[in-house]
């Protein structure tokens, strides 16, 4: 499927912008991601470049134009042989997507069979290839093999050779092939890019794209509060974001179990969806288990204006991230999105967190403990002069630094040298 140029995204909508990129992405389609609908739908052309995406269906996302250039979609993320078949869709998709005008460079994301591909067939077209690495896939893919080589059990041995093979073949496509073949990479954070150049990769050829926000959607002025009895008369402290086993959401429960112990008026709202029913089964569990249903709101899936309107009735926002190489090289977007609605917030120490909180001194940092979480958040919650000068400092530190306008334009210029120079 092809879509074309929508005629209202940006100054440039409706002409041939000067570049164009092929752009392979991990994610379904249509894209729901603020830093791909943001970030190539609005921003990008902007300065000049469309986008040209391809990728695999199962997005829940409306069907509508793709604003910067055209869709591609090839399979679905929904079939059951997504993980086997992704590549070759994706091989076919860009086939399908260079019959058209001749896109200046390849770039995927997020994908290793689909990065070795990508990278042939920029050599045979003779442009750039790309790739913008937003999670160290392959340590994801160790982690799991990991976790069958503690089970016992036959099933669970071939599991976890099967998971060791996947691991140690995403590890030799992705160090030996894809990444060194790279005119450039783009990374999650400067922690990853000084992750990657400990690794021998060149830190010239890497440019950091922290999460952003959308300046407009995260206006607090325009979000309307939820109307939620269970809120009322409460100190309402905030969760924003997926539950996951792998990002030791029950954490957040260890905090609450802290907090209601010296402000029983407390509720924390976790507002967000777990991967599977097995998960959101989990944290239900693990929530009656240690008594709290009287102190934690656990929303499940909510349409994005609506969680907002939960988040602005709250009173402190919290994001612990789990220590390791998963995550420290990470960016997240919970903090800054509380930062960008004028929510103080507690934060524990990846670096990336670390830097926004020093940058803004618009929350608390401190180590993922229930105890110093707790303690954080309670100063928050008993200091309000402290709280409102943290709710003004958030809001002004993301509009000079981490809106998607801002990013944007610092994107935009690197491909713009990238696309220009020589090879």
């Amino acid at each position: 499927m092809r879509q074309p140029s929508a005629t209202a995204a940006s100054p440039d909508a409706g002409s041939i912008l000067p570049h164009s990129i092929l752009f392979v992405v991990r994610d379904p389609l249509p894209p729901i991601r603020a830093d791909v609908l943001t970030l190539f739908g609005t921003e990008m052309p902007r300065y000049g470049v469309a986008t040209e995406l391809v990728g695999q269906g199962g997005s829940d996302g409306a069907a509508s134009p793709w604003p910067a250039g055209g869709m591609h979609v090839v399979g679905s993320l929904r079939s059951r042989f997504a993980s086997v078949c992704s590549p070759l869709w994706d091989l076919l998709g860009l086939l399908r997507a260079s019959r058209g005008r001749r896109a200046d460079c390849i770039q995927v994301r997020d994908k290793i069979a689909s990065g070795v591909l990508g990278r042939c067939v920029a050599a045979v077209r003779g442009v750039p290839f790309l790739y913008w690495m937003s999670f160290p896939i392959v340590e994801g893919f160790e982690v799991r093999r990991d976790e069958f080589r503690r089970r016992r059990g036959l099933a669970n041995r071939l599991k976890w050779a099967a998971h060791a093979l996947r691991a140690w073949a995403s590890r030799v496509a992705i160090y030996r092939l894809v990444l060194p073949g790279a005119r450039h990479i783009f990374v999650q954070s400067d922690a990853m890019a000084d992750w990657l150049a400990a690794k021998g990769f060149d830190r010239a050829r890497m440019t950091a794209v922290p999460m952003g926000v959308d300046a407009e959607l995260f206006d607090r002025a325009r979000i309307a509060p939820v109307d939620d009895a269970r809120l009322d008369g409460r100190r309402v402290v905030l969760y924003l974001g997926r539950i996951a086993q792998s990002r030791r959401s029950d954490f957040l429960l260890d905090v609450a179990d802290v907090l209601r112990r010296q402000a029983p008026d407390v509720l924390l709202v976790i507002a967000g969806d777990a991967p599977s029913d097995d998960e959101m089964a989990w944290m239900r569990r693990a929530i009656a288990e240690r008594g709290l249903a009287d102190h934690v709101l656990l929303t499940g899936w909510l349409p994005q204006r609506t969680a907002l309107g939960y988040a602005v009735r709250a009173e402190v926002g919290l994001s612990p991230i789990p220590r390791g190489t998963l995550f420290d090289v990470s960016s997240p977007t919970k903090l800054v999105e509380y930062l960008a609605l004028g929510i103080p917030s507690v934060a524990n120490d990846i670096p990336d967190q670390k830097l926004v909180v020093d940058e803004s001194g618009a929350g608390l940092c401190v180590p993922m403990e229930a105890g110093p979480f707790a303690a954080a958040t309670l100063e928050l919650l008993n200091n309000p002069a402290l709280a409102r000068e943290f709710a003004l400092r958030g809001p002004a530190y993301v509009r000079s630094h981490r809106t998607y306008d801002i990013l944007g334009r610092n994107v935009a210029k690197t491909y713009k040298k990238i696309l220009t120079e020589s090879p």
